[in-house]
């Protein structure tokens, strides 16, 4: 699945910086054949300490994890939603992203300049928040327009559809996202056909300096509190840090991490933040060849799940063998698993757990 998270934020908030670590730690990770899509978009590993538990007790020759991709989109200044700097291609980028991550600068340093003048990374979250209500405005400007005239002809799909954007509108008035609206199911639908930029997730990520690592400063206190009444999650992590950490080999990084007083890099935390922002989660397949983690939406049923493998898959679906890590631990292998009756056999209606293994049977 080719789900992305747009990376957006100010000048000199450290989004360049803790890009270039997100791709490097990419590109050496094990196994897995990192590659820029674009120059902007780099696909990042999401660790998973399950996959060593499975590798554990089957014998493979590679391990491939999960993936997400993260674009670095172009830097964004005040305007931008009229044009300026970059405005319509910032705008056009994060429009196809699935999530935003906002890195918000958390830290004091005389030698690096805020593009205001002052670390303030509220006003840094109200100026990105601002331009992307000013985008969305328009959009559901001409989004009334064009239902407007085929509700008047008794089009019950357009009437709704109009409501929905007449609502979106007075919500954005008020600069408020579109997330921050309560939709039925039906309405829901109306509002995603509407592609707006304010109704994807959100997660902040706040750039502290090596000191805010071990103690949370004022300005991530900050920012956690908007979160809270804006529905979004927050990270902490040293861009610079994790700059530094991606330049090291393994053995060095763990040495750096004990050094540090850190339990894993920042990166890390991130990647998995960022896999359940967008709705994900993980099934594995398991074999001398790959032990793998595949991504799936949260809800899918087995026949589209193996269809991530391949479409075939899915089409010939006859059902799936699925079993669980802890079973895999108690009984060591699929013999004792299946001896143990813990190798279910499951059908097509069949809702996929996070981290069950799955062998998949099809006939196309």
């Amino acid at each position: 699945m080719a789900l992305q998270a747009g990376i957006v934020g100010l000048p000199n908030v450290g989004k360049s910086t803790l890009f270039n670590a997100l791709t490097a730690a990419g590109a050496e990770s094990a196994n897995y054949p990192f590659c820029t899509i674009e120059p902007n978009v780099g696909i990042v590993p999401v660790p998973d300490p399950r996959l060593e538990r499975i590798h554990a007790l089957i014998e493979s020759q590679k391990i491939l994890p999960a993936v997400v991709e993260i674009v670095d989109i172009a830097g964004l200044v005040r305007g931008a939603s009229k044009g300026e700097g970059l405005g319509n291609k910032f705008l056009g980028h994060i429009r196809n992203t699935d999530a935003i991550l906002q890195v918000v600068r958390c830290f004091d340093d005389p030698d690096v300049t805020h593009v205001d003048g002052s670390v303030d990374p509220l006003r840094d979250i109200d100026t990105i928040a601002t331009e992307l209500i000013y985008a969305d405005l328009e959009s559901v400007e001409r989004r009334i327009d064009r239902f407007t005239r085929s509700a008047k002809g008794g089009d019950k799909a357009a009437v709704l559809h109009l409501s929905v954007a007449q609502r979106l509108y007075a919500l954005l008035a008020e600069g408020k996202p579109a997330r921050a609206g309560t939709w039925t199911d039906e309405e829901a639908l109306s509002v995603k056909d509407a592609q707006l930029i304010s109704s994807k997730p959100v997660l902040y990520v706040c750039n502290v300096d090596e000191a805010g690592l071990h103690h949370e400063n004022d300005y991530v206190a900050r920012v956690r509190a908007h979160a809270a009444t804006d529905g979004a999650e927050v990270v902490v992590l040293c861009a610079k840090i994790e700059a530094e950490l991606s330049e090291l080999e393994p053995a060095e990084r763990a040495e750096f991490l004990a050094d540090m007083g850190i339990d894993e890099p920042g990166l890390a935390k991130l990647a998995r933040t960022v896999y359940h922002l967008l709705g994900l989660q993980t099934y594995f397949t398991a074999g001398p060849k790959e032990i793998r983690a595949w991504t799936i939406r949260q809800g899918w049923t087995a026949p589209k799940a193996a269809g991530v493998i391949h479409t075939d898959f899915e089409r010939g679906f006859i059902r799936a063998e699925v079993y669980t890590i802890a079973d895999l631990e108690t009984y060591k292998n699929e013999a004792g698993l299946k001896a143990a009756g813990k190798l279910r056999l499951e059908g097509k209606e069949y809702v996929v757990q996070d981290g069950d293994v799955m062998h998949f049977r099809f006939n196309v």
